[in-house]
């Protein structure tokens, strides 16, 4: 059965703890996190880079000089791509990147970034954590004491708490989510997984099948 390291607020170890294991064990699929990190990326963007093309540059129908005479090659419009300010030839037009993957492939993606982190000892837990204000400071220090300072940290609650937000919000590396929000793209980027007790009930609630 899959554990992980059980600290208290004050970064005090408190043995271990078990790991559901509907969602920390069994085999990883790579190709499923693959499409997970993929879709995620996709769906991020905006899609809402646009330049103007030739008919929506802003000038008239006339032409600039006469046909002939000039000694110049002919043209029709300063709206034409080859004139300076001219409009653009293929450019970038508004588009939807997004895709979607079935919901069990979602599951399945999740499941198995957390067997991923799972083996690698990067899961953590923390027992004990209230602030009756925000302060940064008490957050760093549990950090440091439970050795995760200086690693990208994912901080994961099972309900959204004012004053632990604001208290790790500014500190580099540290990311907060709600359990039952979580996805395989933001698992794969932490460095430890650092879940409240109460998340991962509300985790195996959530998505264990």
């Amino acid at each position: 059965m899959a554990n992980a390291s059980l600290f208290d607020f004050n970064g005090e170890p408190k043995g271990k703890v078990d790991l559901p294991t509907s969602l920390f064990e069994g085999t990883i699929n790579r190709s499923v996190l693959y499409d997970a990190v993929v879709t995620y990326l996709r769906n991020r963007r905006s899609g809402t880079a646009k330049v103007k093309s030739r008919g929506e540059v802003s000038f008239g129908n006339a032409k600039p000089y006469r046909q002939k005479g000039t000694g110049r090659a002919r043209a029709g419009r300063r709206s034409s791509p080859i004139w300076r300010s001219g409009g653009v030839v293929f450019g970038p037009a508004p588009r939807d990147y997004r895709r979607s993957i079935p919901k069990k492939v979602k599951r399945l993606a999740l499941k198995s970034a957390l067997i991923d982190k799972g083996n690698g000892d990067a899961v953590i837990v923390v027992d004990g954590v209230r602030m009756s204000e925000p302060k940064t400071k008490r957050f760093i220090e549990f950090l440091r004491s439970a050795g995760l300072d200086g690693k990208k940290t994912l901080f994961i609650m099972d309900a959204f708490d004012e004053n632990v937000f604001r208290s790790m919000s500014n500190i580099p590396g540290v990311e907060f989510i709600l359990s039952r929000n979580m996805n395989a793209y933001d698992i794969l980027k932490a460095d430890v997984l650092l879940f409240t007790k109460d998340a991962l009930v509300i985790l195996e609630e959530v998505f264990a099948e």
